[in-house]
């Protein structure tokens, strides 16, 4: 008796263990009652940065070396590569859970990039005009953060708010808006000499996060794969859904190693 009733302690144990996990890194409810995640999506975020890391990697080499213009698609990964990041993030946000904590993680991961290219700043490494002050991940911590109002929105006030916040923000690209305080930059109102290394201002891109909510409401609005046919086990997409799930890591950790390669072949 006692034996049995270990098991079930030990079991019961295990359940809530796997529960907490899988809250903590967005994990679905699947037909079949386990945890699971969408695999394509997974596959696609891992797609994404590795086209980020390469895009990345032959940037620095033309800008050291000086020797090669950049590739078409590189500079198409380059200019749309974050835009599509956030589309997938709000996309994803319609398929999670705590997003608010999630986005704590992701604003934390933003303030190590943050801090260390003010300290590679002020070890010579960078010049100043590099320093990171509003990238994609303190964009996207910020649209996780609020995603618990937006989700409350019907998809047409969703719909109105993200066109609002898109022609706001682009208006503000096309026509930049100067003001003194230094402290608006966040929500695309840029001081005189503003730079950042990484510049995803609120307005526009919040925008393309609602309208990646309203593709999950649309695409996923039973929270499982549209793909079920194909096998997600193999090693190419395997590796793609690794890159995906640990995404956040690869970004912040794929910078100061790529800059230590460049330093040491320039």
């Amino acid at each position: 008796m006692q034996n049995a009733k270990s098991k079930r302690k030990m079991q019961n144990a295990k359940c809530k263990m796997n529960e907490k996990a899988g809250e903590a890194t967005g994990e679905l409810p699947a037909l079949n009652g386990k945890k699971g995640r969408i695999w394509e999506i997974d596959a696609v975020r891992g797609l994404l940065i590795l086209c980020v890391i390469a895009s990345h990697t032959l940037f620095y080499s033309s800008y050291i070396l000086r020797a090669f213009e950049l590739p078409p698609l590189v500079r198409f990964v380059m200019q749309y590569g974050g835009l599509l990041f956030v589309v997938l993030s709000g996309l994803s946000a319609t398929l999670g859970s705590r997003s608010f904590r999630r986005g704590l993680l992701v604003f934390a991961g933003g303030m190590v990039l943050t801090v260390g290219s003010i300290a590679a700043v002020q070890l010579g490494w960078l010049t100043e005009d590099m320093i990171i002050r509003f990238g994609v991940l303190h964009l996207l911590s910020f649209a996780m953060m609020v995603y618990p109002i937006l989700k409350k929105l019907p998809d047409g006030a969703l719909l109105g708010f993200g066109l609002a916040v898109l022609a706001l923000g682009y208006w503000f690209e096309l026509k930049p808006v100067l003001v003194e305080t230094k402290y608006l930059f966040a929500l695309g109102l840029r001081y005189v000499g503003f730079s950042s290394g990484d510049y995803f201002p609120i307005a526009p891109q919040l925008g393309w996060f609602c309208l990646g909510i309203l593709l999950g409401r649309r695409l996923y609005p039973e929270k499982t794969t549209r793909l079920p046919g194909v096998n997600s086990e193999t090693p190419i997409l395997r590796f793609l859904r690794w890159c995906g799930r640990n995404s956040l890591y690869i970004f912040i950790l794929h910078l100061p190693i790529l800059g230590g390669i460049m330093m040491l072949l320039a």
